[in-house]
């Protein structure tokens, strides 16, 4: 590596490691952003999984939250030659007898599709959406005094209990699918304080800027930020994998887009005594095991508004839901699993081969858990769309084991950067008064394993950066939202 000196490094190219990059560089500084893949991305990478010309998204798929995401909304993406699609109905919620749930893009639409709950889905949402622009910015950051203290009240007060307590505000088994299915997203017993937080969180994204991803794969959010980064003026090594912090060159700032696990490995002596005790009681998360699928043909939902869906949430009634996910969280893996659906290529015809289709589902796990789930994620969706076997012309498939060999971050396959319990909402990975600092000064964490935790939105990096520019470079932070 050169042994030019930078005013920052940053290490890891995923979405948070991008994001710091961007936030420093555009301040002036020379940044240097390594990563140890051939490619940035982290899991913002797409490839050729199963068949020549089917497009597939190694990991992420969806992003409500970079689309509303107050960081990435300020920058020129589309200038960088990201497009978004947004499928018309952003998630569908079915149940076997062919009737289903649907998040749309208006809140009023959305409540028509739930019967006799149509008007407690408008007293709720309505005035969560109104304050949608103000508290984006709060929830998707460290915890700190609020800007609009009511709003946020006014959402806390919701959000706190775990989703099966604000559920009872509905009649519907509709309404409550729907409600579990967002809150699911939490890897989370849905009993558990916040679940409910997660589940508003989605639905305000939905009615905001809806579900929606890119044109050619998850791959062209991240090759837009470094392509942005890189025409401020800054660098980026590919293939270049760190084990020791002395192989970096010189640098004011480090910032690092890694979990507490490999904060453990890479700072060695660099870390105070309480520091390394704290991280080592880190808690990580369940993890997924993940199936893409090349297909002749669509999915052949019974459900027809799961047929206009990008997303599909598979599980049935909130009870059922919440049985398989206490299940998985307490250790077993679960026979009829919750499942995620993606189905891009409804709505992207750059994914597949003219008239066939692809196809991306997860369930959740155990943390390292290493049991086979393609059958049970395959009769899952043969449930709720009979037929769908038939339409399999090849499948690949990753355990929790094969998703952390592809992006370390993912201790045993924990897609969101460690638990999003109560306990680590706001003091990821440990209980600091900036949870960013690491103990060793001018190195910084920003990785989903600090605030606001999992999900492509760039805030961590973001959040992160600004502490830096305000610690080391005593730079005002530039505003985002």
């Amino acid at each position: 590596m050169s042994a030019n000196s930078y005013d920052a490094v940053v290490l890891g190219a995923g979405p948070n490691g991008l994001a710091a990059a961007i936030t420093l560089q555009t301040k002036g500084l020379s940044v240097l952003l390594i990563e140890g893949k051939n490619t940035i991305g982290g899991g913002l990478r797409s490839a050729e999984l199963t068949l020549p010309g089917f497009t597939h998204d190694i990991c992420s798929a969806i992003h409500p939250l970079a689309a509303g995401s107050p960081f990435f909304n300020t920058l020129p993406l589309a200038a960088h030659g990201l497009e978004w699609i947004t499928p018309p109905v952003a998630a569908a919620h079915p149940f076997e007898d062919g009737a289903a749930a649907a998040l749309f893009g208006t809140v009023e639409e959305t409540a028509k599709s739930l019967g006799k709950d149509y008007q407690a889905y408008r007293r709720l949402m309505e005035p969560l959406v109104k304050d949608w622009p103000v508290l984006a910015p709060q929830l998707l950051g460290p915890l700190r005094f609020p800007d609009h203290p009511l709003s946020l009240a006014r959402f806390g007060l919701l959000g706190l209990p775990g989703v099966t307590t604000l559920a009872r505000r509905f009649q519907t088994r509709e309404a409550r699918g729907l409600l579990a299915g967002m809150a699911a997203h939490s890897m989370q017993p849905l009993t558990s304080l916040s679940t409910a937080a997660v589940a508003l969180v989605f639905l305000m994204a939905g009615h905001g800027k809806g579900w929606p991803f890119p044109r050619h794969g998850s791959s062209k959010l991240a090759e837009a930020l470094g392509a942005y980064f890189q025409s401020l003026g800054g660098t980026i090594h590919t293939g270049t994998p760190i084990t020791s912090l002395s192989q970096l060159p010189g640098w004011k700032a480090l910032l690092l887009d890694l979990s507490p696990r490999q904060l453990l490995q890479l700072g060695g002596h660099r870390w105070s005594s309480l520091y390394r005790w704290q991280l080592e009681k880190y808690r990580y998360g369940m993890g997924v095991f993940k199936v893409d699928w090349a297909l002749a043909e669509p999915i052949p939902f019974t459900a027809g508004i799961c047929r206009r869906a990008g997303t599909v949430h598979l599980g049935g009634t909130l009870e059922a839901i919440t049985a398989s996910e206490a299940q998985v969280f307490a250790g077993t893996p679960a026979e009829n699993p919750f499942v995620l659906v993606a189905q891009q290529s409804l709505f992207d015809e750059t994914r597949a081969p003219q008239g066939k289709h692809t196809g991306w589902a997860y369930c959740h796990v155990p943390n390292g858990s290493r049991r086979e789930m393609t059958e049970s994620i395959e009769k899952q969706v043969e449930r709720y769309a009979p037929g769908f076997r038939e339409r399999i012309l090849a499948r690949h498939v990753m355990d929790t084991a094969q998703m952390e060999a592809y992006n370390p971050n993912y201790i045993g396959g924990d897609i969101n950067g460690g638990n999003l319990d109560i306990r680590q909402l706001f003091t990821r990975p440990v209980l600091r008064c900036s949870p960013y600092r690491t103990s060793a000064k001018g190195i910084y964490l920003c990785s989903a394993s600090t605030p606001p935790g999992g999900g492509v939105h760039g805030m961590c990096g973001y959040h992160a950066a600004r502490r830096a520019l305000k610690d080391i470079f005593r730079l005002d932070p530039p505003p985002a939202g």
